[in-house]
């Protein structure tokens, strides 16, 4: 798996330059049956990641883009009136898709945010009373904006805790940004990236996920962490089981990735800033309201090995 993961990450390096190690959580994320946040500045890449890992795994891919006037006829699809058929016929929505990008997900108002709650908790939608399944497999990947800039409507604590992990891009490094001030344009290399997987060798892997193993000691670590986000006063709420899950999952589909078959401390390490820091809060609202500063202060106070 090692080598194919290294095949996937640097196929879509070709088009985001110097962003490893945010291709390999949305990879992660993507195994482990999860949906993806990415947080981000305009013009960072988020839509980059998103095309480009629908192009790599293979899967269909549709893109919405969120404005204040969408109403949730516009994601999940309507029903017109046929006068030969004398009935109703379904058009399905954007949301009938494998990899569904939700851009810009907070321009939108509320209503429209919750239209997607049971397409990504229960991977169906329910319409004018008849239930239709979603496509196999089926993952939304939303972009949004900082809460700080106009115009913005704040995910509630609840349609955050249905996305797997939240990751933010970041500027590019030196090397990268000289790439593309020397006349690289990653957008037109889209097209140029091909499926390295099959639907059913993408369907193996994510099964691959459940197999590798997590011992009694990994596990005793994981609850120290989940404990002191519960018992911590510089915690306003604890680590939901809901959360704790996520987190064992994640990590699992990390050692996969590195190539092991098995989930080592360092693994939780790695995914626990993307995987917690939009589910816990500091208690005094000070520092990083995502919680990601936060995450690194539980990292360092919980040992390892165990008291």
């Amino acid at each position: 798996m090692q080598n194919l993961a290294d095949r996937i990450v640097g196929q879509i390096g070709t088009v985001l330059l110097g962003k490893e190690q945010a291709v390999k959580l949305a990879l992660a994320c993507l195994l482990s049956r999860g949906h993806l946040l990415i947080e981000d500045l305009p013009g960072m890449g988020k839509t980059t990641l998103a095309q480009a890992l629908a192009n790599v795994l293979g899967l269909s891919y549709r893109r919405v883009q969120f404005t204040s006037d969408m109403l949730p006829a516009d994601i999940l699809g309507f029903s017109v009136f046929d006068r030969e058929s004398n009935g109703f016929n379904f058009h399905p929505g954007p949301v009938f898709t494998q990899v569904l990008l939700a851009d810009e997900i907070n321009r939108t108002t509320p209503k429209t945010q919750s239209a997607l709650l049971e397409a990504m908790e229960e991977r169906q939608v329910t319409l004018e009373g008849e239930t239709r399944p979603l496509p196999e497999p089926f993952f939304v990947i939303a972009t949004q904006n900082p809460t700080t800039q106009s115009g913005t409507f704040p995910l509630p604590e609840s349609q955050l805790d249905r996305f797997l992990m939240r990751i933010e891009l970041g500027y590019p490094d030196s090397r990268a940004e000289r790439a593309l001030l020397m006349g690289i344009n990653p957008r037109e290399r889209l097209d140029d990236i091909q499926p390295l997987v099959s639907y059913d060798e993408f369907v193996v892997l994510q099964k691959q996920v459940d197999t590798i193993k997590a011992s009694d000691s990994l596990l005793d670590y994981l609850q120290r962490l989940i404990n002191y986000t519960r018992t911590a006063q510089e915690f306003s709420c604890g680590l939901s089981p809901r959360g704790s899950l996520a987190l064992l999952r994640s990590a699992r589909a990390w050692a996969l990735i590195e190539g092991r078959q098995y989930v080592i401390p360092e693994d939780v390490q790695a995914v626990a800033p993307a995987v917690i820091g939009h589910r816990v809060r500091d208690a005094g609202d000070f520092g990083d309201p995502g919680g990601v500063a936060l995450v690194e202060r539980l990292i360092n106070n919980v040992d390892v090995m165990g008291a």
